[in-house]
């Protein structure tokens, strides 16, 4: 039985949740999930927010606590499930941060792709590998 998991959420970004909470979110990632063994990545626009982490079982206890934050509201998680390996080894946060306006597809992404990654944003549920995917493919090649 596998001991690394990996769960997805997205939520809406609250309006008073600007770039120097954003550095604050990151540096607390950076301090804490070291010594939890989580690696991830985050993306963020100026109204979502998708979160992608890996760890032992217990990460789903960190999404309570993420979904207590102020910062944001209305978390859906999208997937939670055992992983065979990590994706981001060794990132203990990745971020990148979105167009308001439009995603730029920089990856060999079909208009399903998209629409996927639309859907994500919105708060859509999604079948679970497919969204990691896609989330995965987005980020190593954009």
């Amino acid at each position: 039985m596998t001991s690394l998991y990996q769960l997805v959420y997205t939520s809406l970004r609250n309006p008073s949740c600007n770039e120097q909470e954003i550095e604050k979110i990151l540096d607390a990632c950076r301090k804490n999930n070291p010594s939890k063994n989580v690696t991830g990545i985050l993306l963020h626009s100026e109204n979502h927010f998708i979160q992608y982490l890996e760890g032992d079982k217990d990460i789903i206890k960190l999404y309570d606590l993420i979904k207590d934050d102020n910062r944001h509201r209305r978390p859906v998680l999208l997937s939670y499930g055992p992983l065979k390996e990590r994706v981001f080894p060794s990132w203990h946060m990745g971020y990148k941060s979105l167009n308001k306006e439009r995603i730029n597809f920089l990856t060999a992404g079909d208009q399903r792709e998209k629409e996927v990654f639309q859907s994500i944003i919105k708060g859509e549920q999604q079948s679970g590998s497919g969204a990691i995917n896609l989330l995965v493919k987005f980020f190593h090649k954009g």
